[in-house]
């Protein structure tokens, strides 16, 4: 059995707001209280008014740690009020932040505002040099067309693409790919 990184600290990418799985806040949860059992830190993204609340709710419950980077719009619920929150104005800034403590890109299924925000952390993370694998948990088929997109485009475009990107079944195949990608990696 694989021996997976001890405590890396993971973006996970989520959503419950606008259409979608209708699964997403069940998987949110599983997600969040595996990986919290694993020893992973859950980092969030949270913008434009949109915070995973049953992840980070499940994170914790599980003796995990989780924590948020933000823009101006989010207002942590009471229930919350000690999760710790990095509010960063600058979008460019916010992704930086979200690069420099991570050490891979989890995308759970969710609405298309959640793919949209790990698309642009990792292409930015890419771009600064601070490349991160990503894991895409394909539930439902819920990265389907990303997962064709990339064996046809990206398999072109960038070498060991698959080194990079992963699509995993399950939660836990979620944790295994992605301890093995951040190892290969040699994490941040």
């Amino acid at each position: 059995m694989h021996q997976p990184l001890a405590h890396p600290t993971l973006a996970v990418f989520a959503s419950d707001k606008g259409p979608g799985d209708a699964e997403r806040s069940s998987i949110m949860s599983q997600a969040g209280s595996y990986l919290a059992r694993r020893g992973a830190r859950v980092l969030c993204l949270a913008e434009r008014g949109t915070l995973p609340i049953p992840l980070i709710t499940a994170v914790r419950a599980a003796g995990g740690e989780a924590a948020v980077v933000a823009d101006a719009s989010i207002v942590l619920p009471p229930a919350l009020s000690d999760v710790p929150i990095e509010v960063i104005s600058d979008p460019t800034e916010r992704l930086a932040r979200i690069a420099l403590q991570t050490d891979a890109y989890i995308g759970l299924p969710g609405s298309l505002a959640s793919v949209s925000s790990l698309f642009t952390a990792w292409t930015a993370a890419r771009q600064a040099g601070m490349a991160r694998p990503v894991v895409l948990l394909n539930k439902n088929r819920a990265f389907e067309a990303m997962r064709g997109y990339a064996a046809d485009v990206l398999s072109h475009g960038l070498r060991g693409y698959d080194r990079v990107i992963q699509f995993a079944d399950s939660v836990e195949d979620v944790w295994v790919r992605a301890a093995r990608m951040i190892e290969e990696c040699g994490g941040r």
